[in-house]
């Protein structure tokens, strides 16, 4: 199949979480079938039954359930809604964490083979370095070529937190996109030698609860307090008070790394001083771009004249040098020869309550505008 650069759809969901579930799973089954069928093959090449695709799914439920009872309640009814299995669902909320497991061995404690990991490159410009005054939150997501097609944009609504925008793989109940308070989050793999020694809550899961959240302050406990499996950066953003915050998260700590004259860029390697002493990296065999990629990004930025607007952000990353291996890179296969490319960049301004995205952009960048409320 030819990789796909239409745009991804919108769907809006509300109500209490199993019928905003069922909603979800019965308008995006298509994507929801697409991106199991993928994932399923994969932990079938490892020779991995559906039995102990199951297994690994069950050791993580008491997790899912202990850190939000509703979320499983969300995930069986996509399951319903879309008429697959619900372990597959979770398999979609956690693909990270099974992903690894299903190719590694033991439970916790031997280091899983390496697994294509996400790419993915953060800008954020804070409102006082932005051309126009409203923060910028961009990023893009390096991963396999088949999400591009099964990807959605979610918009959350009707319920007791805040409104929600955000684009994730379909079935999963979030990755990247801001609410209607301001808060806005993306996310870069990290890897290091803590990963997969403890059960943790699965990222994406993480990152749902912070686009559900009213008060920055709860945003931050989130992302830096909630034990995680694996490593992974994590920037969160807030328009109305005009700044972002950026952690490196092991499994078990996080490390902030500042913004540099209202500026955060981040690529896929530990910055962090604190983890660099602390932390053993281990993504750079995979990723040996990221260093660069940063260096690149922040020079292009810091070349354009005075304040920052959309047009820089997006030619930063947008940029090809060194392509294949480059800031946006095209479908190419990866260090474990899966077809991996950019599969889409987004620009977040959550005060404007508007989402550009465009489905991998290496061949050719054509932008799609969602909003938060319609």
């Amino acid at each position: 199949m030819a990789p796909t650069t239409q745009p991804v759809r919108l769907i809006e969901i509300s109500g209490p979480p199993f019928e905003r579930g069922r909603q979800y799973g019965q308008a995006a089954a298509a994507e929801i079938r697409k991106g199991i069928a993928h994932y399923a093959a994969q932990v079938h090449r490892h020779k991995l039954s559906d039995a102990d695709l199951a297994r690994i799914v069950r050791r993580y439920l008491p997790t899912i359930e202990e850190f939000e009872p509703a979320y499983v309640a969300e995930m069986r009814g996509i399951a319903e809604g879309a008429a697959v299995e619900f372990d597959h669902v979770v398999m979609l909320n956690a693909r990270t964490e099974v992903l690894k497991l299903a190719t590694g061995a033991g439970r916790f404690g031997p280091q899983p083979t390496v697994n294509d990991p996400d790419g993915c490159t953060t800008i954020v410009v804070e409102p006082e370095r932005a051309a126009d005054g409203h923060l910028i939150h961009a990023h893009n997501w390096d991963w396999k070529v088949e999400s591009a097609a099964a990807s959605v944009i979610l918009r959350i609504t009707g319920g007791d937190g805040p409104e929600i925008l955000t684009f994730t793989e379909a079935g999963a109940l979030g990755r990247f996109g801001f609410n209607s308070v301001g808060i806005g989050i993306s996310a870069n793999y990290l890897e290091s030698d803590r990963d997969y020694t403890q059960m943790g809550v699965p990222l994406a899961l993480i990152r749902r609860k912070v686009l559900e959240q009213s008060q920055f302050a709860m945003a931050i406990r989130h992302v830096c307090t909630t034990a995680k499996s694996a490593s992974n950066n994590i920037a969160i953003s807030h328009s109305g008070g005009g700044m972002v915050f950026d952690f490196e998260c092991a499994p078990d700590e996080a490390f902030e790394v500042e913004p540099q004259g209202g500026l955060l860029v981040h690529a896929n390697h530990w910055c962090s001083p604190a983890a660099r002493v602390k932390l053993r990296e281990k993504g750079i065999a995979a990723m040996p771009d990221s260093l660069y990629r940063e260096r690149r990004v922040r020079k292009l930025l810091s070349h354009a004249s005075g304040k920052l607007g959309v047009a820089e952000v997006k030619a930063a990353l947008l940029d090809d040098w060194e392509t294949p291996w480059a800031v946006c890179r095209p479908p190419r296969p990866s260090t474990t020869n899966d077809l991996s490319a950019t599969v889409c960049t987004l620009i977040m301004r959550p005060s404007l309550g508007v989402m550009e995205v465009a489905m991998l952009p290496a061949l050719g960048a054509h932008f799609t505008e969602y909003t938060l409320r319609r």
